[in-house]
């Protein structure tokens, strides 16, 4: 190394103290998912079977208890006939709204 360089160490994983999941998102697309299947009037089993998951699983991530992957968005998605960003966007008009209802405003 030439003077005046520093070897900077990176740190492998994640940084001490954060998780893997974040609730208020999961909540969020939780709910979208749950009020498009609702709309739609699909049954949760039905959504699942569509979606390629079991319905115990479709259930938690409605609940918000499960942040789903990418490909399981985009797969609950096309079981909703709906694009993964108009799934993605409903659950940040909620994420908004929840913000909303918590400052008190």
């Amino acid at each position: 190394m030439g003077a005046g360089q520093e070897k900077r160490t990176v740190r492998r994983g994640r940084p001490p103290g954060t998780t893997t999941f974040d609730a208020e998102p999961a909540l969020a697309f939780g709910a979208a998912v749950r009020v498009a299947r609702l709309t739609q009037g699909i049954a949760q089993e039905e959504l699942a079977a569509k979606a390629g998951i079991e319905r115990s699983h479709m259930g938690k991530i409605e609940r918000g208890e499960h942040m789903p992957t990418l490909a399981l968005i985009l797969r609950i998605a096309a079981g909703l006939k709906l694009s993964a960003a108009e799934l993605v966007s409903a659950a940040e008009r909620n994420l908004r709204a929840a913000a909303h209802d918590s400052d008190g405003h």
